[in-house]
């Protein structure tokens, strides 16, 4: 390096200094301390001093600033922020917050935004307007964004082509190493975030992959058909996204090409993509497991967190129903002994935790493809066995607290059968219901939990009041 180019870049790093003294700690950024006081600012008329605050955080945290703010104080704080407002920000941005601030601006100003963001993203953000607005956004777009993003729509939602990202960097398999490296040089207008370099035949379809690290450490001269890796995971461009994210953790990919029906490269997707869609999926069938609905959010508007919601409240509703019939049919027995209706919820609730257990990982092992055709029944056996062991611990210990307490071992006799029944009953229903459901093509996550909390309350006061009299335990 030349003195002139050491004392360049030794101002440079004096010029950066005071831009990084004024970078928040790690520990600092989005406290509350920290949001009220933004707010404060916002709400004393003061945007230039709540920008001051904000203008240091990496994009990632304005976009959480946003959704920690409230929505009362969004609108003056994107006023405040203008150009901060990129789209980093907004590709980071919680998807109901987002869609609240983008109902804010004007067509062509979305369309500006939309414009700097990979298509993946650019997809993200415009893929939810209204269909009206959606044509005004892309009518505002440069015509090679438009064409792009109109191409990423024409696809199927939560599919390969709508995650993938047009951009990806392909070479002829004729070139040398030397030739990839002038390439990527004199590109000015490549991606800038790839980890692998596609080599494609005549007709554009991917026959290879290079990895940057081979091609820096591999002589120019070589050529690219004599140190590529042949073998590689092609994504058909309408691969479901859940599958994606799945061949990307089995495979372990850094990125992946995504290719169309005639196999030729259309687009690539990167682990980081994969990164989000993963999260998606998790928390998606978390949500669906509790009744909460697929897009269970905080920041989801009341009415619509009541129709997702109201509906599985209703149908649990129906299946307490449901028990309570049963409970009638012992009414009876019931009232000669009050005992009786002190311990059958402690059944039918033990069954229900150990029926949940057993559905989580049922509805876990079905969505990462642990569990196929090929091994279910292995499964159904593995859940029986689980749910015995189970059911005899908890019913030893059920049955001898319940004849210490009561001074009625019959009583405890009678619990501890069926509270060992419940869990077996339980275990069963944890499995084979999400199977059952997924042979019919349902989504076992969805309706799973309202049929196996039905079974395990109804068959839980049925076999505990059923014992109860058969026994002799009341006439």
């Amino acid at each position: 390096m030349s003195d002139s180019d050491l004392e360049a870049s030794e101002a440079e790093g004096l010029a950066a200094a005071p831009a990084d003294e004024t970078r928040l700690d790690e520990d600092d950024r989005l406290r509350p301390e920290y949001v009220d006081e933004v707010i404060e600012r916002l709400e004393a008329g003061d945007p230039e001093g709540a920008r001051a605050l904000v203008e240091p955080l990496h994009p990632a945290d304005i976009a959480d600033l946003f959704e920690l703010v409230g929505s009362d104080h969004r609108r003056s704080l994107a006023a405040a922020l203008a150009d901060l407002l990129d789209g980093d920000v907004l590709a980071e941005m919680n998807e109901w917050v987002r869609e609240e601030l983008i109902d804010e601006l004007e067509p062509h100003e979305v369309a500006e935004i939309a414009g700097e963001l990979e298509t993946d993203d650019a997809v993200a953000l415009i893929e939810d307007l209204e269909e009206e607005e959606q044509r005004a956004v892309l009518r505002a777009l440069d015509p090679d964004d438009r064409a792009a993003i109109e191409e990423a729509l024409s696809y199927p939602e939560d599919s390969a082509g709508r995650l993938m990202r047009r951009d990806a960097v392909a070479v002829p398999e004729h070139w040398t190493v030397g030739h990839i490296i002038d390439f990527l040089r004199a590109g000015d207008e490549l991606t800038t975030d790839f980890w692998e370099v596609f080599v494609v035949d005549p007709a554009h379809r991917p026959v290879g992959t290079c990895l940057l690290s081979w091609i820096l450490r591999t002589p120019r001269r070589i050529a690219v058909a004599d140190v590529m890796q042949r073998e590689q995971t092609l994504i058909p461009v309408d691969m479901d996204q859940e599958e994606v994210a799945l061949r990307f953790q089995k495979y372990a990919l850094i990125s992946a090409a995504v290719v169309d029906q005639a196999g030729r490269l259309v687009g690539m997707i990167t682990a980081d993509d994969v990164a989000h869609i993963i999260q998606e999926e998790a928390s998606e069938d978390a949500l669906l497991l509790s009744g909460a609905g697929v897009e269970g959010d905080i920041n989801e508007p009341v009415l619509d967190s009541y129709k997702a919601r109201v509906r599985w409240l209703l149908a649990n509703l129906v299946t307490a129903l449901v028990a309570s019939t049963i409970i009638s049919f012992f009414e009876g027995a019931i009232t000669q002994m009050v005992a009786l209706a002190t311990l059958m919820p402690i059944v039918a609730g033990v069954g229900g935790n150990a029926g949940t257990q057993t559905l989580a990982v049922t509805v876990r092992a079905l969505a990462t493809n642990q569990l196929t055709r090929s091994n279910s029944w292995r499964a159904v056996g593995r859940e029986i066995r689980v749910a015995l062991l189970n059911g005899l611990s908890v019913a030893l210990v059920i049955g001898i607290g319940v004849s210490l307490v009561f001074r009625n071992p019959a009583l405890g006799g009678v619990i501890a059968a069926a509270m060992m029944a419940n869990i077996v009953i339980a275990g069963l229903a944890g499995v084979l219901v999400p199977l059952t459901l997924e042979k019919a093509g349902a989504d076992p996550a969805v309706a799973s939990s309202v049929f196996v909390t039905m079974t395990t309350d109804s068959m839980g006061f049925l076999v505990f009041l059923g014992l109860a009299v058969a026994s002799g335990l009341v006439g």
